[in-house]
């Protein structure tokens, strides 16, 4: 593996840049930067994969500045012009990019260059703004950027476009995987084919194959891994373990206990997953400070980012959102509730540790059904996950422990309404997203022990739903006094007066009040939901196949009824008559004698 010095890289990079560099104490080049950046100071079209964490943001970022430089030597660059363009699939990447970037031109030769970040969460007339005050590098989120240049009121973006020179799309995989793929070929429309691109990945797909041929010109493919046989950092250790479902969570509350983690992320597998854990752990772990973070937050994410960056000794709860790109070297684990949706995104997940060649540890517990799952990750990602138990002394879950902990999760849900909803919503979600699960022929909805696994959420009582059998009530282990739950109140009092509102109705009616009167439907199991649409959708492609076979035969598929030469002549007559009313040629004592006769 060489390792290039940045004073060594041909073409000879400028003295601001390095300076920036050297600052920064990036004394070497890592093997995707020592490959990419003399291919784009070539002008080349590039296409770069390479593991998390191994320095992709500086490997577009340097050679961006360089070819600013460059063409500034040319040519004055005009303010009201956009230069380069960086796209990144979440506000809190693009926002990170955009930070890098700051850092640079900082550099007193440097300073002039303007910068713009475009991301969603506020209005479009501050990003048009912001853009009219002059913008030759933007770093955007594909959305925003897309509606910016839809936009012809505030700005006319598509004008400012004609001088583009770079173009970079990162974790381009990311980008199609939230559905970006319309949005980014509408984008590409927009830009002069006269320019360099580059496309940054973590992974390889199809789709991204794709999206190469339509949007890049004869582009040089760079692979860089540090080992053959795995997809993930050398310096980060992958563990997994076997642990009953009743005790996850007392599993994963006992770790984090007994060791001084500084920083951690904890993955969760949905938003309401996210609320729910976040409003009980500090009452469990009250030396850690908990933060969460999640899509539905559209204005506090970013806020909540930099309190976790400059915080040290706590734990952000996240969903897959924080999976991608995001880059804080502190974090020293990453734990996960479960395998994600996705097996791409585990590699993905244990990447936010071990950045930049730094030391980091990932954890996955599994349930004794889910043990395939250490096989199949290995020969599908390349992701060699080690048995937990074989590095470290088993750490026992008392009976004195569980009932502790049950107990805690008990009285914040008796003692807050809230609490009690939100953790029905992050269980009936929890298990919905795993019925979605692509591995679903690993992990079966079927196989979970569905009362075992409300036990470890320590809920009051089983959500009503259809998923849940006479097996799964029996597993469960609630409170052990008897709950009236008509009298756990909320302590918002507002909507604490609301409830008692209708709770007094619902006594008088036997009826719960409700803004909107719902039609009853029974419900259904999320699985035959599923095989319901898909024989629709089989009975859908079946009517086309017909329509389409009678149309090759001359056929209709409508039978029609016979018109006859007398039914067309009756028709004609009235047609006449009708006529002669309008111009006035007969009366309305005529028309009407008229009809009647014929009829």
């Amino acid at each position: 593996m060489v390792i290039k010095e940045w004073c060594k890289v041909t073409p000879a990079l400028s003295q601001p840049v390095i300076n920036c560099i050297k600052k920064q104490k990036f004394k070497t080049m890592t093997p995707i930067q020592a490959a990419v950046i003399p291919l784009i100071l070539s002008c080349k079209d590039v296409v770069a994969e390479a593991v998390t964490g191994s320095g992709k943001t500086l490997a577009f970022v340097v050679p961006m500045l360089e070819m600013l430089i460059k063409r500034e030597k040319e040519a004055p660059l005009r303010k009201d012009f956009v230069y380069a363009v960086i796209i990144s699939p979440t506000r809190e990447l693009a926002t990170q990019i955009y930070k890098v970037i700051e850092q640079f031109l900082e550099e007193p030769e440097l300073k002039h260059f303007t910068l713009s970040l475009l991301v969603g969460g506020r209005p479009i007339e501050v990003d048009a703004e912001s853009m009219k005050k002059g913008a030759q590098i933007v770093v955007c989120t594909p959305g925003r950027f897309q509606d910016l240049l839809a936009e012809r009121k505030y700005l006319n973006l598509p004008g400012r476009l004609k001088e583009l020179d770079f173009l970079v799309l990162d974790e381009a995989d990311r980008l199609l995987d939230l559905g970006f793929s319309v949005t980014l070929t509408t984008i590409l429309q927009y830009l002069p084919r006269q320019r360099r691109t580059g496309l940054f990945s973590a992974t390889q797909t199809k789709e991204l194959q794709d999206l190469v041929r339509a949007g890049l010109r004869n582009p040089v493919l760079i692979s860089v891994k540090e080992k053959s046989s795995i997809s993930t950092p050398v310096a980060l250790e992958n563990y997994y373990v076997i642990v009953q479902p009743e005790d996850k969570f007392l599993f994963l509350l006992n770790f984090i206990r007994n060791r001084k983690i500084m920083k951690g992320l904890f993955f969760l597998p949905t938003c309401a997953c996210v609320d729910y854990w976040a409003n009980v752990l500090p009452a469990l772990l009250p030396d850690i400070k908990i933060f969460s973070i999640h899509g539905k937050m559209k204005l506090k994410r970013s806020k909540i980012l930099e309190k976790f960056r400059d915080t040290e000794n706590t734990i952000l709860l996240c969903t897959d959102l924080m999976a991608r790109g995001l880059d804080i070297p502190e974090v020293e684990w990453v734990l996960q509730w479960e395998p994600p949706t996705s097996p791409a995104a585990l590699v993905h997940r244990a990447g936010r540790t071990a950045r930049g060649g730094a030391r980091g540890c990932s954890l996955l517990p599994l349930l004794p059904t889910e043990d395939t799952y250490v096989p199949f990750i290995r020969a599908n990602q390349k992701v060699e996950l080690v048995d937990w138990r074989k590095s470290t002394d088993e750490i026992k879950i008392t009976q004195k422990l569980r009932d502790k902990v049950l107990s805690i999760l008990h009285e914040q849900q008796k003692k807050d309404r809230a609490v009690l909803d939100k953790g029905q919503r992050a269980f009936v979600s929890h298990i919905r997203a795993y019925s979605k699960h692509e591995c679903n022929l690993l992990l079966q909805l079927k196989e979970l022990p569905l009362g075992h696994i409300a036990t470890s959420y320590g809920l009051l009582k089983l959500p009503l739903m259809p998923e849940i059998k006479e097996e799964h009530k029996k597993q469960f282990v609630g409170p052990n006094d008897k709950i009236d739950f008509n009298s756990i109140p909320y302590k918002d009092k507002q909507k604490e007066a609301s409830r008692l509102q209708k709770l007094e109705e619902y006594k008088k009616t036997g009826m719960w009040p409700s803004k909107k009167k719902k039609k009853m439907i029974k419900t259904q199991p999320w699985e035959q939901t599923k095989q319901n649409k898909l024989e629709h959708k089989e009975k859908r492609k079946k009517r086309k196949e017909l329509k389409k076979k009678l149309k090759e035969e001359g056929k209709s598929g409508k039978k029609r009824k016979a018109v006859t030469q007398e039914e067309l002549d009756e028709l004609a007559a009235d047609v006449a008559l009708i006529k002669k009313l309008k111009k006035r040629k007969i009366t309305s004592e005529q028309f009407d004698q008229a009809f009647d006769v014929d009829k």
